[in-house]
């Protein structure tokens, strides 16, 4: 059995030519493939020179320039967010576990090196952070570490919320991923006509034709306009691009979508292959998020954990993993990981815990339970429609979820990663 085996496994040996196939194609001036994604980079300029670009739109000081000149209202909770952190009046790390312990939280070793990053999504609108903060702050709970957004991002830059939202990341010190527009929900897709043709969606997953090309200039004037580093990412042809992108130097970021459908090891071995493959000299690869399908067990994780570990990208790659969903329009309810990421995370690192709903007995029973089609509407229609103030609750749901995740990883004396300029 072992002679065999092994037989087997040599067979699967890549031969050398192939990876000169692939560079004679890379590099041929013909190749149209590679030439028509070159022209999208040099509108903006050389690598360096779109790198610079973007580091300046993403301080501080012109993000706030951005929100003066578009929406000063938001000016107010910016500054107050900012003072709040300055004088400590979020709790300490140390607090929060001895909130939830006691006294046993002076003498606990808390597994910091293998800490669960506390995702929130979807962050739709600016005035739920600081709707988040001033609960956090009255009952010494956390601000998560990751948020996630998937606000159309035309209707966010012109109303404000774009630049708001990317100031108060930096303020709170936690990471951000935009939803960029050209997804194929923007009547690219033919399959598609609203949510009662979604399931279209599936026929081919959001990035018909010339759209890669046109997710990578939207991602640019993004990047250079306003520091927007990180964005989602859910069809191979983009992920290839955002691979290709940060291969020629320029520092973008992604995180793959549950929307992708990776739900076995060997989707998520064929998804390193590609990172492993376009990664920097140092190692480095555009690929920081790795959303799993809803239906993914431990054992798969476990395993594609030791890929990852294999290919050098445990540190580099986060594994996000839905914890809760919304109620409707995406999974069979009760949904609730919470007790699996309590079995993983004292032995798989790098992990996200993703709060798309809240805890499914308090969302099932709100008048307005999450939804995920309500984050394609436009927000005018939300406030037509009266539905602005259970859109606001349906967040707060989700960051009383991912405070429940914290508690009990706190409880077994897991680690979290939460808003690092706040939680100390």
């Amino acid at each position: 059995m072992a002679t065999v085996m092994s037989d087997l496994r040599d067979r699967l040996a890549i031969p050398d030519q192939r990876l000169v196939d692939l560079n004679d194609l890379l590099l041929d001036p013909q190749s149209r493939v590679v030439n028509d994604l070159l022209a999208v980079v040099a509108r903006y300029g050389t690598p360096e020179e779109i790198n610079r670009k973007a580091h300046d739109a993403g301080e501080l000081p012109s993000l706030l320039a951005h929100v003066r000149e578009t929406s000063p209202q938001y000016l107010a909770d910016l500054e107050w967010l900012t003072a709040r952190r300055d004088e400590g009046a979020f709790v300490s790390v140390a607090g929060y576990r001895r909130g939830v312990l006691g006294d046993r939280a002076d003498t606990m070793a808390f597994r910091d090196d293998m800490a669960v990053t506390l995702e929130v999504s979807s962050l739709q609108y600016f005035p739920w952070v600081a709707a988040a903060a001033r609960r956090a702050i009255d009952d010494r709970t956390l601000m998560p570490g990751r948020w996630i957004r998937v606000r159309k991002m035309r209707e966010q830059e012109l109303d404000g919320d774009l630049a708001a939202v990317q100031a108060a990341m930096r303020i709170i010190g936690a990471s951000v991923v935009e939803t960029l527009d050209t997804k194929g929900t923007d009547g690219s897709n033919v399959h598609l006509d609203g949510p009662s043709t979604i399931t279209g969606y599936f026929g081919g997953v959001g990035e018909p034709n010339d759209h890669p090309l046109l997710w990578a200039d939207e991602l640019l004037r993004y990047y250079t306009t306003y520091g927007v580093r990180q964005v989602l990412n859910l069809n191979p042809g983009t992920v290839l691009v955002g691979y290709l992108l940060h291969r020629l130097g320029i520092d973008i970021e992604f995180k793959i979508s549950v929307f992708m459908g990776n739900d076995n090891p060997y989707a998520a071995l064929w998804t390193f292959i590609g990172a492993k493959l376009f990664a920097r000299a140092d190692g480095s690869t555009a690929l920081v998020g790795f959303n799993w399908s809803n239906s993914v067990d431990n054992e798969t994780i476990e395993i594609a954990s030791d890929v990852r570990r294999a290919l050098g990208f445990e540190d580099a790659v986060r594994f996000e993993h839905h914890i809760t969903e919304t109620q409707k329009s995406i999974v069979r309810q009760p949904y609730d990981r919470r007790d699996e990421l309590i079995e993983l995370a004292d032995h798989v690192p790098n992990i996200s815990a993703k709060h798309e709903g809240g805890d499914p007995a308090v969302d099932a029973a709100r008048p307005h339970p999450s939804d995920i089609l309500d984050y394609f509407r436009d927000k005018s229609e939300v406030v037509a429609s009266g539905d602005w103030e259970a859109l606001a609750l349906d967040f707060m749901d989700k960051i009383d979820a991912t405070n429940h995740t914290a508690r009990s990883l706190t409880e077994h004396g897991l680690s979290f990663v939460a808003a690092a300029n706040l939680h100390r």
